[in-house]
């Protein structure tokens, strides 16, 4: 029997505690005694067994990940850097460590990804779907992501597969990065493996509810894309995409609804 998303909750915030100082975990993982990193690993391996990995796998890739933490450590701590050079509302590292969603769901990525690359069953699946159910935020672990990346506000934000996303790079909430279309097989049936997602440059802004879809789809460095554009086409470095401005119709509504009383001269 597989792990619940439950457990998977508590595995994120234990990993979430040693990445992250300004994040305090669950009480359960608080009031524990011994050391907080055995205690990661030991309940890493025990999720991996109960994914279908035998014993000695799952151990090893436990330790593994423990051995891996001052790289998560860094790259996370880079990724709350980039939260404070982008938000001005952002007052201070434990601010974004403990409150950001954007954040939450790129420290279970940073982990969902690492076991993804080990080729786990199920397990890394299970770490985004609950990040996911937490922040709003759909990250799948195979997504590849680079340094000090910024999600603002989150909700919506939708990150397929095969997506690539360089250093520096923001997202605002709605962003969706997907697949142009799902080529099948003779019987009607969807392939698998491939490139479907874009690929993104460094430093690239993407804001709220634009979609970017299409695996030959490439986003060069220093791009920004504006709200709720619809791309499918790739992009030169430096180039700025908005929609056209909407058109503006101004009207009085005194007199329009009858049911609303018209004010009183003065």
């Amino acid at each position: 029997m597989h792990a619940s998303l439950a457990e998977v909750g508590h595995l994120i915030d234990r990993f979430h505690a040693l990445v992250a100082e300004g994040f305090t975990p669950s009480i359960a993982c608080g009031t524990e005694s011994g050391d907080p990193r055995e205690r990661f690993r030991i309940e890493l391996a025990e999720l991996c067994r109960m994914s279908g990995v035998d014993a000695p796998r799952a151990e090893a890739v436990a330790t593994e990940i423990l051995q891996e933490l001052p790289r998560f450590q860094a790259l996370l701590q880079e990724d709350v850097s980039a939260a404070l050079d982008q938000d001005p509302a952002a007052r201070s590292r434990e601010e974004v460590e403990a409150c950001y969603p954007g954040f939450r769901a790129t420290v279970a990525h940073r982990l969902a990804h690492a076991l993804f690359q080990r080729a786990l069953p199920l397990l890394p699946r299970m770490i985004a779907e609950q990040a996911h159910r937490e922040t709003g935020i759909d990250i799948h672990p195979g997504a590849r992501i680079g340094r000090r990346f910024f999600i603002d506000h989150g909700t919506g934000v939708v990150i397929g597969e095969t997506t690539e996303i360089g250093d520096a790079v923001t997202l605002y909430q709605g962003v969706t990065i997907g697949a142009r279309n799902l080529p099948r097989d003779p019987d009607g049936r969807v392939l698998r493996g491939g490139k479907r997602h874009p690929s993104i440059g460094d430093r690239v802004v993407i804001y709220a509810n634009a979609t970017l879809l299409g695996g030959d789809t490439t986003i060069g460095d220093d791009c920004v894309i504006g709200a709720g554009v619809w791309l499918t086409e790739s992009l030169a470095a430096g180039t700025l995409v908005v929609q056209d401005a909407p058109q503006q119709i101004q009207r009085s509504r005194r007199g329009s609804n009858p049911a609303v009383p018209t004010p009183p001269e003065s």
